[in-house]
């Protein structure tokens, strides 16, 4: 199947014609996330024929994401997400270039990263990868489409772009404790919508038609068919050097040490080390540890005073991602013995059944 007849009916359109799908055809956008926003996102960028995509995730597919990340089967449960997005949308459209990155976004690859593409979309649900992204972006001078849930609730917006304000600019505390969809909770076509809304700016940037959603964000609100549109103004004092970022980036990540459950066994029992898990209360596998201790990442902020910072604290969560904002949280509340687990709660339940310790699942 030719071009022409994959694309004919927006190439009919009097705003994209053929100039406006070889825009396309030339585009490269780098999507991080492969989780509820991106996998609305991603097909439609696939199908309108953006010549160049890259997904970044390092996360695995699990079986309480495929209520709204629709793409992935049940089959697919525990393999990586990028993978299988790209095998996705590959087949949605063979056309096209799809490149895989299951890595971490961090200080470390972020700038090389976006450098080979044109349009940074952030369909993330982590507070921290947010700021990190925005910085990417405005230092390598990439425009960034932001897209956010929580609850029922969603907010689409685009930063940096020709110079426009930024994501700090409308949110300028850094150190805001807000909730992601695994914290909040999250109903599957929430995701749906506001991705594709990311995905239609992505094109209106790409074409040069409509009106891009920059110093503006469109709030929408599932349960009423509400929908607003706010304005915010660029803070010109905002400006941050390569050299800048690297410093904050890296010397933050430096700080953060992962560690295997393997070399922990025999602390299970050592009364000076306390294990924190932070997931929510209702999550499987229920572990059970003498010196354990429970507080979900929302709630951790305010509930610090639990914790004893003369203890060697070892942080762990589903699969290790919540572990590590939780260990730069309480370094930034001068804890200083911490780490957080490799691979989370489900490491954790099968080598604890390996080690035939006691465990309540």
């Amino acid at each position: 199947m030719n071009g022409a007849a994959r694309y004919n009916r927006q190439i009919i359109l009097p705003e994209i014609g053929d100039v406006g799908q070889y825009k396309l055809l030339k585009a490269k956008v780098l999507v991080i996330g492969a989780g509820g926003l991106g996998v609305a996102i991603l097909p439609y960028l696939a199908a309108a024929g953006v010549g160049e995509i890259g997904i970044v995730d390092d996360d695995f597919i699990e079986i309480s994401n495929l209520h709204r990340q629709v793409i992935y089967k049940s089959s697919a449960v525990g393999k990586g997400k990028a993978t299988e997005a790209k095998a996705m949308i590959s087949e949605l459209n063979p056309q096209i270039k799809v490149n895989v990155f299951a890595e971490k976004l961090s200080g470390k690859n972020a700038l090389s990263l976006f450098e080979k593409y044109d349009i940074i979309v952030d369909a993330t649900d982590n507070i921290s990868i947010k700021y990190l992204i925005n910085d990417a972006c405005l230092v390598t001078n990439k425009p960034m489409v932001y897209g956010s849930i929580f609850r029922f609730q969603g907010q689409v917006s685009v930063f940096n772009y020709q110079n426009g304000p930024t994501y700090r600019c409308l949110y300028p505390d850094e150190n805001s404790n807000a909730a992601n969809c695994e914290d909040a909770g999250v109903i599957g076509v929430s995701v749906g919508i506001i991705g594709m809304f990311q995905a239609n700016e992505v094109l209106k940037i790409i074409l040069g038609i409509g009106e891009v959603l920059s110093g503006k964000i469109l709030v929408y609100n599932i349960l009423n068919n509400e929908q607003q549109k706010y304005d915010f103004e660029k803070n010109s004092n905002l400006e941050i050097a390569k050299e800048d970022f690297e410093r904050k980036y890296n010397a933050t990540e430096n700080q953060i040490e992962e560690i295997k459950m393997e070399l922990l066994l025999d602390e299970i029992e050592n009364n000076d080390v306390l294990f924190l898990d932070v997931r929510n209360e209702d999550e499987l596998p229920k572990i059970k540890l003498k010196n354990s201790i429970q507080i979900p990442l929302m709630h951790l902020e305010n509930e610090m005073k639990k914790l004893d910072s003369n203890k060697t604290i070892y942080v762990f969560c589903q699969s290790g991602i919540r572990s590590k904002i939780a260990v730069e949280l309480l370094q930034k509340h001068q804890f200083k013995n911490i780490k957080s687990i490799a691979g989370g709660a489900l490491a954790m339940k099968q080598l604890l059944k390996e080690d035939k310790l006691k465990l309540k699942i």
